[in-house]
């Protein structure tokens, strides 16, 4: 509160102070999402009155917006057009950590299990691909899914040849091509699956729980938008998990924004592990095993030089998780794992 006082006469005695007191002026905040199953709710925050509901609470106004191309959508959030920003836990650490943006895994949406597929025509297994090119959004998640897929199969990145291609093409480019294979996830998984002569060679259930779908935001946003967003999508997940009527037609809603058939969108959400309950994926946060995935994720993204010309090894980020540990440069941290907000959602606290 400022007060402005003004003295009256000579100054020798004080008049009453006038005290002014401003309305706490609203903060406003940018979220984008691309599409994906387990970012489709993003749209229903808005389209449900939810998040205008939790906005209200925290006297903050947050604006969720669609990109059409994933990569496209987390540089803007690393040139600072987005506060948050939906990606999975590699990409947050090669392209906003890397790229020097303290950035925060607040919110844990899901793990790919079999939303993520190696498909192709004319072959029936990883090692079909010898020689072939294939189409993936290069440096991405769906790299580090072929990588892993060549690794089980004793093959490497020199047995075939990679084609870097934006997620908004990969989809229509294989349905074109009568000697297509590429790597992708859902929903253009869907249309690539179903094309004539098409088969999955291999997708994420193979590597479970290594692809981490989540809400990253940057560090130093507000602690006012954090509690309204994380608050607004877990009321949200209660709705969708509710098997009620009112969910029934949020897939559907769902399904329609994506392009998507009712049918095809309820597909793919059998290989997407929602976690609806935020006290799940806080224990996830926790465990050990997040701690070794991305210790084995930062190896994966050093070799493929996705930290740069400036990084001498893998610790060139540092990485921190809720038990104090640290992967990497403890003087460099520019990726946390925080569930205390997600732990505040399953407490009732928020």
């Amino acid at each position: 509160m400022k007060s402005i006082k003004r003295l009256l006469g000579l100054g020798v005695v004080a008049a009453s102070a006038l005290a002014v007191t401003p309305a706490q002026a609203t903060e406003h905040f940018k979220v984008c999402y691309s599409h994906y199953t387990g970012w489709e709710p993003y749209a229903l925050l808005e389209s449900t009155g939810i998040l205008k509901r939790w906005e209200k609470k925290y006297d903050v106004d947050i604006e969720v917006s669609l990109i059409n191309d994933y990569v496209e959508s987390i540089n803007l959030f690393t040139s600072g057009a987005y506060d948050a920003c939906t990606m999975a836990n590699m990409d947050a650490l090669t392209i906003p950590a890397a790229g020097g943006v303290d950035s925060t895994a607040l919110i844990l949406g899901d793990f790919s299990n079999g939303n993520d597929g190696i498909v192709m025509k004319n072959g029936d297994s990883i090692k079909d691909l010898k020689g072939r090119d294939i189409n993936l959004v290069e440096l991405s998640v769906s790299h580090y899914l072929l990588t892993r897929a060549l690794q089980q199969n004793n093959m490497s990145e020199r047995d075939l040849t990679i084609v870097n291609t934006s997620d908004a093409d990969i989809a229509s480019l294989f349905v074109a091509d009568k000697n297509a294979a590429a790597v992708t996830w859902n929903p253009p998984l869907q249309v690539v699956r179903n094309a004539k002569g098409a088969k999955m060679v291999f997708d994420s259930s193979q590597i479970p729980e290594e692809i981490m779908d989540m809400l990253v935001v940057r560090t130093d946003t507000s602690d006012n938008f954090k509690k309204a967003i994380t608050g607004a999508w877990y009321e949200l997940m209660g709705q969708l998990n509710s098997r009620s009527k009112q969910a029934s037609a949020l897939v559907r809603e769902m399904a329609e924004n994506s392009g998507a058939t009712e049918a095809e969108f309820l597909a793919q959400l059998k290989t997407t592990y929602m976690y609806f309950d935020p006290a799940k994926a806080v224990e996830v946060f926790n465990a050990d095993k997040t701690y070794k995935t991305m210790d084995y994720i930062r190896q994966f993204s050093f070799e493929h030089g996705l930290f740069g010309q400036g990084a001498a090894d893998a610790n060139f980020v540092g990485i921190e998780f809720p038990n104090g540990k640290v992967l990497g440069d403890k003087h460099n941290i520019k990726l946390r794992f925080d569930p205390s907000y997600m732990a505040l959602a399953a407490q009732g606290k928020l």
